[in-house]
């Protein structure tokens, strides 16, 4: 579904991401995490095209991702920022739709689909009308969540989007997120700097070090092999784990 081939980015001269190649297949859960300045958010910017590589391709489907078809590709892409990135001069249920009243949707058709991911995110209907900074971060992580699923997008990327919350909250939503995956089997492509939270959502954890992928496979890969001293100090910086997938 996404295939990154040989893509890079540097500001000001400095490399944010060496060249680098990806596969992600369809349904697939991939986690990129590392220490802050590695590279994540950039990577998943340059999906989206808010940054253009220097060099290499992104590939969506099968197909390269250029200006020309970036709009429709943006279409099927969900994407869901820290903090959720809500407008706040619209209500919960205005960000929710703003696409879909872009693309003049039925009005039916929107009420019924915001109804179906209220369900699914466990959002209270009622909370809609309210505007972001009437609602909890949890729940306007909620809302961001169903704005992305709106258009009923193939891929899902989510940078850090539980680093401001509390540790309870952020459980939950852990919890809850991860049901949400196995529920809609789109591809997911999650950014963290927590090593236990990589473990608990993904097939395929990515680590990155200063631009550079130092090792990717399962958790139990990474444990069992790791690559060199810096990715054992990375899995052991935690102390505990959530319960991980068997």
């Amino acid at each position: 579904m996404l295939v990154l081939q040989d893509i890079s980015k540097n500001f000001n001269g400095k490399p944010a991401v060496h060249p680098l190649s990806l596969d992600m297949e369809a349904g697939s859960k991939t986690v990129l995490i590392g220490p802050s300045g590695c590279g994540k958010s950039t990577i998943l910017r340059m999906i989206i095209g808010l940054v253009q590589p220097d060099s290499g391709t992104v590939f969506f489907d099968g197909t390269a991702v250029v200006m020309q078809n970036l709009a429709s590709v943006r279409r099927r892409i969900g994407y869901v920022i820290q903090d959720g990135g809500l407008f706040p001069h619209m209500t919960a249920g205005q960000n929710i739709t703003v696409m879909a009243r872009y693309l003049r949707w039925y009005r039916s058709r929107i009420d019924e689909r915001v109804a179906e991911l209220a369900r699914l995110v466990k959002l209270e209907p009622e909370l809609l009308a309210r505007y972001p900074a009437e609602l909890s971060g949890g729940q306007r992580q909620r809302v961001s969540l169903m704005r992305a699923l709106m258009l009923d997008p193939e891929v899902l990327l989510l940078d850090e989007p539980f680093a401001a919350l509390d540790p309870l909250i952020r459980f939950e939503l852990q919890h809850d997120l991860r049901e949400i995956f196995r529920t809609l089997g789109k591809t997911v492509l999650f950014v963290t700097h927590d090593m236990a939270e990589a473990a608990f959502i993904a097939d395929t954890i990515v680590l990155l070090r200063e631009g550079r992928v130092v090792q990717q496979g399962s958790y139990r890969d990474l444990q069992a092999q790791p690559a060199g001293e810096f990715v054992s100090r990375f899995l052991h910086a935690r102390l505990s784990l959530p319960e991980t997938r068997t």
